[in-house]
């Protein structure tokens, strides 16, 4: 059984301020998973902590491109030698966010690495690009776009290896079925996108068994995880920034993270987006740990 190493990335580089003179509190969504002793149930050895830059937007202003972009990109090399330090002495890394901007360093290791795939379980495809019509800004809603070649080259081309990720290699899973725009660019992009609606037509755990088998292609290395809060419903996850309506329950998203994590060809997890600020009697955060800590127990 291979070593489980928890690293945290407690960076809020990607996101939006909540209000005027605030920063996102998910950088707190480490600690707050390390309270409900995420480390000692995975049984997991220590990685540490990969301190971000400061969060300052300076003069930024729409049309500019992305914010905090020289911080992030220096953030994605640090978080990246990190990363590709337990991949190569191979461990199954899970690194504790947040927002979904951290996910440019765990694709930037692999691709240093190799040929590597993305699963992403998300509430909308973090496919924001300068070609989107809603334009760019916040990396932590345009990280998959990025990785794969989308987006200004200081973030698309570190040390000369972009694009990270293939389209053909990603995988979406829990899209809100009403992202019709979206899911009409990824399909013409052939990227695979598994709705709620359609896990719900289904069997979540074959799907994701499926998702994990198309990785054991020859010329793959393997794949990595990469989980958003807010791919469950409100009701149940509140503490998120962009909360949609209509996502999975926990049930479902155990259903579909249990065969990933389990899977041989799984090396990683991302965990980002939960906001403790926005989770005052820790309820939420209970939640999520629990599910990852089920979702790595094999049936």
């Amino acid at each position: 059984m291979r070593n489980i190493v928890v690293v945290d990335a407690p960076s809020n580089l990607g996101l939006r301020p909540p209000a005027p003179g605030t920063v996102p509190g998910c950088y707190k969504l480490a600690g707050a998973l390390r309270e409900q002793r995420i480390v000692q149930r995975l049984h997991a050895k220590e990685g540490g902590v990969v301190v971000p830059p400061r969060y300052d937007r300076g003069d930024w202003q729409e049309g500019d491109g992305v914010f905090n972009a020289a911080a992030l990109a220096a953030y994605t090399v640090e978080l990246a030698d990190r990363v590709e330090h337990h991949v190569r002495a191979g461990d199954l890394t899970v690194v504790l966010g947040g927002d979904c901007s951290v996910q440019l360093g765990a694709t930037l290791a692999l691709r240093r690495i190799g040929r590597y795939g993305l699963v992403a379980l998300d509430a909308s495809p973090d496919f924001r690009h300068p070609g989107s019509a809603d334009g760019v800004g916040a990396a932590g809603g345009e990280e998959v776009a990025l990785a794969t070649g989308r987006g200004q080259k200081d973030l698309t081309d570190l040390e000369g290896l972009g694009p990270y990720l293939r389209d053909e290699d990603v995988r979406f899973f829990g899209i809100r079925d009403y992202f019709e725009e979206d899911r009409a660019e990824l399909a013409a992009l052939k990227i695979p996108v598994v709705t709620v609606g359609d896990l719900r037509a289904g069997d979540a755990g074959e799907l994701a068994r499926a998702a994990a088998r198309s990785y054991a292609a020859p010329g793959l290395d393997g794949f990595w995880v990469h989980l958003d809060a807010d791919v469950l419903d409100p009701a149940v996850m509140p503490a998120v920034d962009s909360p949609d309506p209509d996502g999975l329950q926990p049930a479902e998203l155990l259903a579909l993270l249990r065969p990933l994590l389990t899977s041989p060809h799984c090396v990683g997890l991302t965990v980002t987006i939960y906001d403790p600020d926005l989770d005052p009697d820790g309820t939420a955060g209970a939640l999520l740990a629990d599910t990852v800590v089920s979702a790595f127990a094999e049936t």
